[in-house]
Parts: structure tokens; C-alpha cells; sequence
């Protein structure tokens, strides 16, 4: 039976968990982030690290997949993937990216834009060896973001690889596999509230400062 669009305009949901206040927020946007991450996560938030990754395509198109955030500090984000997927030459292309938090459980989304960079390559080695072996092996097999021929293809690689390096204690990192780092230069943390009238905070970068708004829902 298929889904009429009157059905798709009915789907509500009554946002009323919490509320956004100037008065509450840090003035620091990465100590806000931190404390909203460790709420979702005492909240069993699925996946709390998934997040939206947008980059622009060659074709000048926004282009948008979920990825997971890795690591965070006081001055960004990382997460990781092989340098010749569609995302990894998007960011060699244009190096603006932005990120997209959406934590349903806690009515909440977190969207950050800015730069992004390689990471160090031993930043990119360390998390590479902390990850399990077959996701070691798939970073080899998977040409990623490349057609192939079927799934048989994907699996014949990864047993190519699991025979290369079965004797080996460890796997090493392929050279077109690693970290992003994205700098930001804006936040905006959003509460559901109710009737829509939604709580929104930004945070824009001033030189080195970094300035507050409440924007309309």
C-alpha cells in the first residue's frame, strides 16, 4: 500500500524535553558541545558519535553522508576514511565542510561548519592500529566510492588482503587511508521547544573570540 502524502504531513512530534537559554549556555561553544555529548551519551543516544558530514561535490552539489566522529578537542573534530572516496576528494577540492548532530532521545541537533585538514599521520596511525582486524583488512579491499562489479568482487579483496597480511602481527595503514580534522568557525545548538518555536544558539568566530545569538526558530 503506498504511503499518501497527507499521511507524511500528519507525522508530528511534541518537542518539550527541554529548553536553550543564553543565561545557561558556556561561553565556550566546545565546552557547550562537550556537555551536551556527555548528556547524550548518559541518555543511551544511539550512535551518539553518528554524524552528517556535508561537503561539495565537483559538480558544485552539497553532498551529505553519516559518518562517526572519533575524537574531539578544544579547537575541532576528527574522524577518518579512505582519501580517494568521494567525501576524502570533495575536502581535497574544497576544504569547507560542515557537520550535523541530531540526537532525537534529547530533541536536539548540533550543527558545526569550517575548515577542515588532514590529520598528522600519526594521529592517523594510532587510531588506525586501535581498530579491529577487519576493518583493517576492509580498508585495503574497498575501493571506496568506485563501482564494482558485485559483492563477490568486495569479498575476492578481502581475502587477497586476509592472505597478504595473515602472517603479519599487525596491518599496516594503506597511505590513502586516514584522518579529517575540521576546524570550526560556527555553532548552532538547537532544543526542540513547543508550537516549533525552537531554542536556537549560535556561536560565530570573531578573530579569536567567539560570539553569541539567539536566531529565530
Amino acid at each position: 500500500m503506498a504511503i499518501e502524502q497527507k499521511d507524511i504531513a500528519a507525522i508530528r512530534e511534541d518537542y518539550s524535553k527541554d529548553s536553550l537559554q543564553e543565561k545557561d549556555v558556556d561561553e565556550n561553544p566546545f565546552r557547550q558541545f562537550s556537555l551536551w555529548f556527555e548528556q547524550a551519551l548518559r541518555a543511551a543516544v544511539i550512535e551518539p558519535n553518528a554524524m552528517t558530514l556535508s561537503t561539495i561535490n565537483q559538480a558544485g552539489f552539497p553532498s551529505s553522508r553519516v559518518v562517526l566522529l572519533k575524537d574531539f578537542k578544544s579547537d575541532g573534530f576528527s574522524f577518518f576514511t579512505n582519501y580517494n572516496s568521494q567525501k576524502g576528494q570533495d575536502l581535497e577540492a574544497n576544504n569547507k565542510a560542515s557537520l550535523l548532530f541530531f540526537w532525537p532521545e534529547l530533541q536536539r541537533q548540533v550543527r558545526i561548519e569550517g575548515f577542515v585538514q588532514r590529520l598528522a599521520e600519526e594521529d592517523s596511525d594510532e587510531y588506525y592500529a586501535s581498530r579491529p582486524r577487519g576493518s583493517q583488512i576492509g580498508a585495503w579491499a574497498s575501493p571506496q566510492s568506485q563501482i564494482i562489479r558485485d559483492r563477490a568482487f568486495l569479498e575476492k579483496e578481502v581475502q587477497v588482503y586476509e592472505e597478504r597480511f595473515g602472517q603479519q602481527k599487525s596491518v599496516p595503514r594503506p597511505d590513502f587511508w586516514g584522518g579529517f580534522f575540521l576546524l570550526p568557525v560556527r555553532f548552532e545548538f538547537w532544543q526542540g521547544r513547543n508550537s516549533r518555536l525552537h531554542d536556537r544558539i549560535v556561536y560565530q568566530k570573531k578573530g579569536t573570540k567567539w560570539e553569541t545569538n539567539r536566531l529565530a526558530p
